[in-house]
């Protein structure tokens, strides 16, 4: 990495920083809610994760999804590039799940979490990230080999989320503009280029959750799910690519293009 792009990663870690930990960002904190609980659960199906496997929460923040993890069975760790909220992390955990927290840039990260996880999983974590075939490479340096890399991230096609930006409270485009390279060809080629395989995609959900949290709202989603004329407009969109097994490839920051 020459110096240059050094200093353009460095800037853009510091913005995301500060754009998370602005005013504590309430849509972040942990919820129970079932709109949080069915996000949960499916990337969980898709990525056949299964209880008592180790899984790191990359971009975990203050634990949203990553308690929920845990109450199924996990073995799982977060990391986040925010210190700051890993302790709101810590508060909300209040000794509960013990839950272990990593400081650092997934792009660059401890190595003494290389090879641990049997998968890596992240939650609207990949459209804020700087350099997605670097961090995919990094990824499958910490993942053991046979083990899956699984995220879910929001639909550039579906315009609720341009509409977020200009009426949520926090939320802006030069924050969240990494939404337009969540299109599946850009992904995919990330994560073809870190040597992933078996390369997926599924979209799913479809109303807010005033909606989505009532008792009937997730078996009514479901019906309007299975309409396949606005399939490639649902909101939610799970990436899988599969460690193929055998030795993982060395690699470090410096490696990055």
């Amino acid at each position: 990495m020459t110096k240059s792009e050094r200093i353009e990663l460095e800037t853009h870690n510091r913005a995301q920083i500060e754009y998370f930990e602005r005013a504590g960002k309430h849509a972040m904190q942990p919820s129970f809610a079932p709109y949080v609980q069915r996000q949960v659960d499916r990337l969980v199906r898709y990525g056949n994760l299964s209880p008592g496997e180790r899984v790191l929460d990359v971009g975990c923040g203050m634990g949203r999804y990553t308690f929920a993890l845990a109450d199924r069975g996990l073995a799982v760790e977060g990391l986040d590039l925010s210190e700051a909220l890993l302790e709101r992390f810590r508060a909300f955990d209040n000794g509960r799940y013990a839950i272990p927290l990593h400081c650092g840039d997934v792009l660059n990260p401890p190595p003494e979490l290389n090879k641990r996880f049997d998968a890596l999983i992240g939650f609207f974590t990949l459209h804020h990230l700087h350099d997605l075939h670097g961090c995919f490479q990094s990824m499958r340096a910490l993942t053991r080999p046979g083990g899956r890399i699984v995220f879910l991230e929001p639909n550039p096609l579906n315009l609720l989320y341009y509409v977020q930006m200009l009426v949520v409270p926090g939320m802006s485009w030069k924050g969240d503009k990494g939404i337009v390279n969540m299109r599946p060809p850009n992904v995919f080629r990330a994560m073809e280029g870190a040597g992933l395989e078996s390369l997926s995609l599924h979209r799913f959900g479809f109303f807010p959750p005033l909606v989505t949290n009532r008792s009937w709202g997730p078996r009514l989603e479901t019906g309007f799910e299975g309409v396949h004329v606005w399939n490639r407009f649902l909101p939610f969109q799970l990436f899988r690519g599969d460690v193929p097994p055998g030795p993982v490839p060395t690699h470090s920051a410096s490696d990055a293009p």
